[in-house]
């Protein structure tokens, strides 16, 4: 009796033993689940190596990321079912984001967004910029730190550090500056991208990172019912070229209003001049933060994946964009050949507010020689 105890005991053990086995099997086999080959990034660009870099944790959340303008190319997080999904847009190849939209995924500087008339007056010296968006400078210029291959340093399976060296007069900005991207996936499902940078001469510095999501699925639809927070009171109005008119506006009553848990698409396509100037959503938000304090600054809810993303920052700004200006044809062909159309994601873009040099009121992007620029942005994923 005491054996055939024994003999079931063991028998027991061997089934519990080969259940651990498989499941760790599968476990692992989420973990090192990588949708895009690095081998497709590993090419020569204006006479440096670009490269593709996978950071992961141990519950199987996965980011890659290429030095060529330092972009994000997936973000593979699990829904509410624990299956892995990409919900960042993205290409499959180097030559894709030669070729493709400039700004998705990018590391945006030396001045992320807007600067009126491609100009701005320092220290009584004023600076020409090229001009890249009609009259105007967008996200650094026509070789802005976006089209720069940067060099990288994987720390290890969590951290990448990618460093860019900017010239002075590069872009028509004043100073040599010097920039690292610090990029790190935690056990806690967070992507924390954290800035650094110093100059030689007083100039103006703006840096955020222009990753598209779609918590569905890139490439999966549209964006329009899934819910958005944006943790502020006051948004930045535009004029009809998209630079602010220098107003701080409250969003009691408009179409801005996003305190609550709201659909994307809820009021997007009322008749409110804002809302038609740039075909969506492409606004500054004003932060309840102190610069430097980091804060939850929008939460995003997908109904059908159940998947949530959180954005803190020390940044005082968020520009939310919905993708207003994507076709779905030619460049604005994505992974797996999917079109990324008006819509089908959306931009949660932590900074200083756009063409700050030209507001006086707006806070400050100057950088003088012996400070050190330091911003922090963390997108944490989870489910319910």
């Amino acid at each position: 009796m005491y054996i055939k105890s024994m003999k079931i005991q063991i028998y027991k053990l061997g089934i519990g033993l080969m259940l651990a086995i498989i499941v760790s099997s599968c476990i692992e086999e989420k973990q090192n689940y990588v949708p895009v080959l690095r081998e497709n990034f590993q090419v020569m660009h204006d006479g440096k190596k670009v490269d593709l870099f996978t950071l992961k944790n141990s519950k199987g959340m996965t980011v890659q990321i290429t030095n060529y303008g330092g972009k994000i190319v997936s973000i593979l997080v699990p829904d509410r079912n624990g299956e892995l999904g990409d919900v960042c847009l993205g290409y499959e190849s180097a030559e894709g984001y030669f070729n493709g939209s400039a700004s998705i995924g990018a590391t945006m500087g030396r001045f992320a967004n807007r600067i009126a008339n491609a100009q701005f007056t320092l220290n009584d010296s004023t600076y020409h910029l090229a001009k890249n968006n009609g009259e105007h400078t967008i996200h650094g210029g026509a070789k802005g730190f976006r089209f720069k291959v940067w060099d990288a340093k994987q720390i290890d399976d969590q951290n990448l550090e990618l460093t860019y060296f900017s010239k002075d007069g590069e872009e028509g900005f004043p100073g040599n500056l010097t920039l690292k991207a610090f990029f790190t996936v935690t056990d806690e499902n967070e992507l924390q991208l954290k800035y650094h940078a110093s100059t030689d001469k007083p100039t103006v510095l703006n840096v955020t990172n222009h990753a598209f999501f779609n918590l569905a699925g890139e490439g999966n639809g549209d964006v329009l019912n899934q819910e958005l927070m944006v943790n502020s009171d006051a948004f930045t109005p535009v004029d009809a070229t998209a630079i602010p008119t220098g107003e701080i506006k409250n969003v009691e009553g408009t179409p801005f209003d996003f305190r609550k848990m709201t659909r994307i698409g809820e009021r997007i396509n009322v008749d409110e001049k804002q809302l038609k100037f740039v075909g969506g959503y492409d606004h500054n938000y004003v932060l309840k933060n102190k610069i430097g304090e980091l804060v939850l600054a929008a939460k995003l809810y997908d109904p059908s994946t159940g998947r949530v993303m959180e954005v803190k920052t020390t940044e005082p700004g968020l520009q939310v964009y919905t993708a207003n200006s994507l076709t779905g044809q030619g460049p604005d062909i994505g992974k797996a050949g999917k079109p990324y159309g008006s819509r089908s994601s959306i931009c949660l873009e932590t900074q200083h507010f756009p063409d700050s040099p030209n507001h006086p009121n707006f806070p400050t992007t100057v950088l003088n020689p012996g400070e050190d620029y330091v911003s922090m942005t963390i997108y944490s994923f989870s489910t319910k």
